[in-house]
């Protein structure tokens, strides 16, 4: 099969029979649109030609880039073409996958950075209360804390999924859907914004069921809810690194670290493995470590 047309027909499966993220597709096409670039140069213009030793040289040549790529982009983008080429075996496309000999390098263990409490209550605190826009950006920030959702989770939000009173229904990787508490404190500050600025909001661009609107009314971007977060930082004058992903693990570290079960973490992030969840783990542990350092009276 042609290579474009072959992309193309993996893309369509992507999107429509699994249901992933327009995130998720959008990196796919980029990974491989690179994996075609370089197979066309290569002289190869049909999938047939493909060999473990051309998807090898691929691999080889891009671990050897100046400067060397991260091993996690490396990982996910050996991830692509594998999934690519596992697809056209399984559809009869081709006979057999050129790439079922490689090994993804071994990703770096790093531990998630997460805010002390102290932090939090700063960060939080940090939209004003009497603008309009500030009393949003304090129900996204609470929101976003209370439920360990996802940004992406979050601006997806509709107003119809907070009917259910102290709890919420996100929607995950894959469109799965989970079902977390809302804290009163997160349940306050989105009611206020829903009372007092929501409808201003709406009132200023086209009808929308999203929770989270812009400041013209449009549904809040992920982009936008970054920014949220970043001014909230800055203006909190915390000075520890605060991306997107903070709060989602403040919160499980918070919970582990009160006494949470680590598999009703799992279930509350939306994690498929408890092995993904577990990493947090490590976090309560270093803690634990300094507690004990600092309060017994031998443990120096």
């Amino acid at each position: 099969m042609q290579l474009d047309r072959a992309l193309d027909t993996y893309l369509r499966h992507v999107t429509i029979e699994r249901g992933l993220s327009e995130h998720t597709i959008a990196a796919y096409r980029r990974d491989l649109g690179g994996y075609l670039d370089w197979l066309q140069a290569s002289g190869v213009t049909d999938t047939g030609e493909i060999t473990p030793a051309v998807v090898g040289d691929f691999i080889a040549e891009r671990s050897a880039g100046d400067p060397a790529p991260a091993a996690t982009s490396l990982a996910r983008l050996q991830s692509s073409v594998r999934g690519w080429h596992r697809f056209l075996a399984r559809e009869g496309v081709e006979a057999d996958d050129p790439s079922g000999r490689l090994r993804p390098p071994k990703a770096p263990r790093r531990l998630p950075k997460a805010l002390t409490i102290d932090q939090v209550e700063r960060l939080l605190n940090a939209p004003s209360a009497e603008e309009p826009i500030g009393i949003r950006d304090r129900a996204l920030l609470e929101l976003l804390y209370a439920t360990g959702a996802r940004v992406s989770e979050a601006v997806g939000l509709d107003v119809d999924d907070l009917a259910h009173g102290d709890v919420l229904r996100l929607r995950g990787k894959g469109s799965k859907e989970r079902i977390v508490p809302v804290g009163s404190y997160a349940r306050s500050a989105v009611d206020a914004y829903l009372t007092r600025v929501r409808p201003q909001l709406a009132a200023s661009g086209r009808a929308s069921a999203r929770l989270f609107l812009g400041a013209r009314g449009a549904p809040l971007s992920r982009q936008s809810a970054w920014l949220v977060i970043r001014a909230a930082a800055e203006r909190a004058q915390i000075t520890a690194e605060v991306s997107p992903h903070t709060l989602r693990h403040s919160f499980a570290t918070h919970l582990l670290q009160g006494g949470a079960d680590v598999r009703v973490v799992q279930e509350l992030l939306g994690h498929a493995s408890v092995a993904t969840t577990q990493i947090y783990t490590h976090v309560s542990v270093d803690t634990l470590r300094d507690v004990y350092a600092t309060s017994h009276p031998r443990a120096r």
